[in-house]
């Protein structure tokens, strides 16, 4: 679907919904605030990708009673209400197993439940002091660190809820995520069949990820956050609230830290660094390896998202997503060669993704910085 057509489709869905769902959501008690920088920007294109997750409203609007601010998912989508639930699932059944979920809060549940057809979950909308990455990088290092571990504590505590797990969250183990990897490969090189660069980064990643299969394995079962990024938590009074639980899974306990150190790269080289050492100088050369591994396949992952992309984007974001593809092709090739990526690599590609960022886009991202 060409881009114009892709955005216009967007545009149609958001306002056929909004005119259903503005009346409902008055019913309920809500108004919606007049500015939804959610739904803007290159959400479009997000939803043209990544259909398996469905057709989904993400809006902010306030509690009529007393104006408290709230978040609001919506779906009329089989696959979002799937979603919605799944999401929901995940919430309850953190809080049945038995490892050190204090570290992790979810925003209040106001309502949920289905009007008009649509799923409608609405949720308190968390306040903080500051964004995560406008914090000292001590903090953040700290918060990072606690959740990470926070998240590893699940492993030797939920045995006697292996059926459970395994229902909720499902699981990844180490033939899966190079099964994953190889289809990332694939498809991104039938997209550019004469990139012969790209093609022997690619065999290189697949080499690494072969040979060091054992190690990924080593460290599965654990439960993981797969994009654990700023945008997905909010920090509240020194408190960590996870916005998406739709992300967990079972799996490489380094996935979650692979995500966060590959977004790091980009927005924090520093914490980045930090939080590469700390594992390199407390758990064994193994960790530090599976932490490798689990890096290049989500950038395998990321180079196949943005690839896939292309046959719905022109203009300015067509070429902001080939620049990305190259950025993180980049950023494959320095993790596979345990090299560190330049300050002006860093700094070109930003002043590249400001400049072609639409201001719809801008908007929706504010709230990272």
């Amino acid at each position: 679907m060409p881009s114009d057509t892709a955005q216009q489709a967007w545009k149609k869905y958001q306002e056929h919904e909004l005119s259903i769902l503005t009346p409902v959501l008055e019913k309920l008690g809500f108004e919606l605030e007049p500015l939804q920088p959610h739904a803007g920007g290159e959400r479009y294109l997000m939803q043209a990708v990544t259909t398996a997750s469905g057709k989904k409203l993400i809006l902010l609007g306030r509690r009529t009673q007393d104006g408290m601010r709230v978040v609001i998912k919506t779906t009329n989508d089989e696959n979002g209400i799937r979603e919605l639930e799944h999401e929901r699932e995940c919430r309850r059944v953190l809080q049945e197993i038995n490892f050190a979920y204090q570290v992790f809060h979810s925003p209040v549940e106001l309502f949920f439940g289905e009007c008009e057809g649509r799923r409608i979950s609405i949720q308190q909308f968390i306040e903080q002091e500051s964004t995560f990455l406008a914090r000292p990088l001590k903090e953040q290092f700290a918060l990072a660190l606690k959740a990470f571990k926070a998240q590893e504590g699940a492993h030797a505590t939920t045995y006697g809820h292996e059926r459970l797990i395994k229902k909720t969250f499902g699981t990844r183990s180490a033939v899966e995520y190079l099964r994953a990897f190889e289809e990332f490969k694939k498809n991104t090189l039938h997209a550019f069949p004469s990139d012969t660069a790209t093609r022997d980064l690619l065999d290189e990643a697949s080499k690494q990820l072969t040979e060091g299969r054992e190690t990924i394995g080593q460290y599965c079962g654990f439960l993981t956050h797969t994009d654990f990024v700023p945008h997905n938590i909010r920090v509240k009074d020194g408190e960590i609230y996870l916005l998406d639980h739709s992300s967990l899974r079972f799996g490489n306990k380094y996935e979650g830290w692979a995500r966060f150190l590959n977004f790091m790269t980009l927005y924090n080289p520093p914490l980045e660094r930090a939080l590469t050492e700390y594992i390199r100088l407390n758990r064994t050369p193994e960790e530090s390896i599976s932490l490798k591994l689990m890096r290049i396949y989500r950038l395998g992952e990321i180079i196949w998202y943005y690839t896939s992309t292309l046959k719905n984007c022109s203009g300015d974001l067509r070429t902001l997503n080939e620049e990305r593809i190259r950025f993180w092709t980049r950023i494959l090739a320095a993790v596979l060669r345990d090299e560190t990526v330049s300050t002006k690599v860093l700094d070109d590609y930003r002043r590249t993704r400001d400049a072609l960022r639409s201001e719809d886009e801008k908007l929706r991202q504010k709230d990272l910085h």
